[in-house]
């Protein structure tokens, strides 16, 4: 079942998301603007962006505190964003490549742990999809 968080145990994922929003933001900023920012500002903004949204979405998770099975997977998906991270940030180093592989390695994983069910009872919302109870019917089908 689909647990929504109160504002209290919301606050640090949420400030953690928004700032991500923000140096979001900034990327995209860049994009139109470059000489704004100094040099290499894009792969830091990028990295940025990207580490943030991992440890905001470790934060909602353990504020969450799913089963161990569920905090695994959403593990996986952050260590998914920081390996991207990484090749974002230092795209000449001699394991860049390697760093993008493991990232998209780790997200075909995520996904296709949502696919084939794993963890077992874990709803459809964890892929932002809309959880339906199995108990309710759904009045759209059929």
């Amino acid at each position: 079942m689909f647990t929504r968080l109160d504002r209290a145990h919301r606050a640090l994922p949420v400030v953690l998301g928004t700032v991500t929003l923000a140096s979001v933001g900034a990327l995209l900023l860049w994009d139109d603007f470059p000489q704004l920012f100094p040099a290499r500002s894009h792969d830091f903004l990028a990295a940025f962006s990207l580490t943030m949204i991992a440890i905001a979405y470790l934060a909602y998770q353990a504020a969450l505190r799913p089963a161990r099975e569920e905090f695994v997977k959403a593990i996986v998906l952050a260590l998914a964003f920081l390996f991207w991270a990484a090749n974002q940030l230092w795209p000449d180093l001699h394991q860049a490549t390697l760093f993008n592989d493991i990232a998209i390695a780790l997200f075909v994983l995520d996904v296709f742990c949502v696919i084939v069910g794993w963890p077992p009872g874990s709803p459809d919302a964890s892929f932002a999809e809309t959880y339906v109870d199995p108990g309710v019917s759904n009045p759209d089908s059929g």
